[in-house]
């Protein structure tokens, strides 16, 4: 199977418009933004667990990436509530469950060689720092090699200049609106640019967005 699997072209997707998929556990559903492989799959996802919903013990070979967006979701190692972000590095392995219901924002098998930290942040907590112009804050989450993932606040009336991508850009809007020269992107958008494009991004209503760059060379 494969969706938005040309990752040299840009992708824009409001997935609440998108329609809940069954997956193989009963009571977990997702929306697949991008996906190469079938139920084994380099993959990015909304997922949603039903409340009391229980998914078979795995392996992820090459590591998973999540981050709570609504709900808590659990597994043997403790319980992520909204807002938590977690790396589980490849060959880790877990059951996964939510009591009361989740969403979370998931990408699988795209764990870079060599980047095997567990990560566990719960960004609720964390202090944001100041950005590179004013009105931007910025709350690292994980660096390895090329790769940076961020949580990026925008005030109100933030503009930020024209730059380009290496290594390419990926974003799930949180709250807010962001936006570029190409278009508004509400809350629950997904957003996928490739290496070396160029935009000059800001946000007049402010926002909250998730950002990863530098993994799509």
């Amino acid at each position: 199977m494969n969706v938005n699997a040309d990752f040299n072209a840009r992708v824009a997707i409001d997935a609440r418009n998108m329609p809940w998929m069954a997956s193989p556990q009963a009571g977990v559903e997702r929306k697949m933004l991008d996906r190469v492989g079938d139920e084994v799959a380099r993959a990015t996802s909304i997922v949603r667990y039903a409340p009391g919903s229980v998914f078979a013990p795995h392996t992820h070979e090459l590591g998973e990436e999540f981050l709570v967006l609504t709900g808590t979701f659990e597994d043997d190692q403790g319980a992520y509530p909204a807002g938590t972000y977690v790396r589980n590095p490849p060959g880790s392995r877990h059951r996964p469950f939510s009591t009361a219901g989740c969403e979370i924002f998931v990408k699988l098998r795209q764990f870079q060689a060599g980047d095997d930290a567990r990560v566990v942040i719960d960004t609720s907590q964390a202090a944001f720092r100041p950005g590179l112009v004013p009105g931007l804050t910025v709350l690292p989450l994980h660096e390895y090699g090329s790769e940076h993932v961020a949580l990026v606040r925008w005030a109100p009336g933030t503009r930020f200049q024209v730059h380009t991508h290496w290594g390419g850009e990926e974003i799930l809007v949180l709250e807010g609106t962001f936006s570029d020269e190409y278009g508004d992107y509400p809350a629950g958008s997904w957003l996928r640019s490739p290496h070396l494009s160029r935009h000059q991004p800001f946000s007049d209503e402010g926002c909250l967005i998730y950002v990863k760059v530098g993994h799509l060379a």
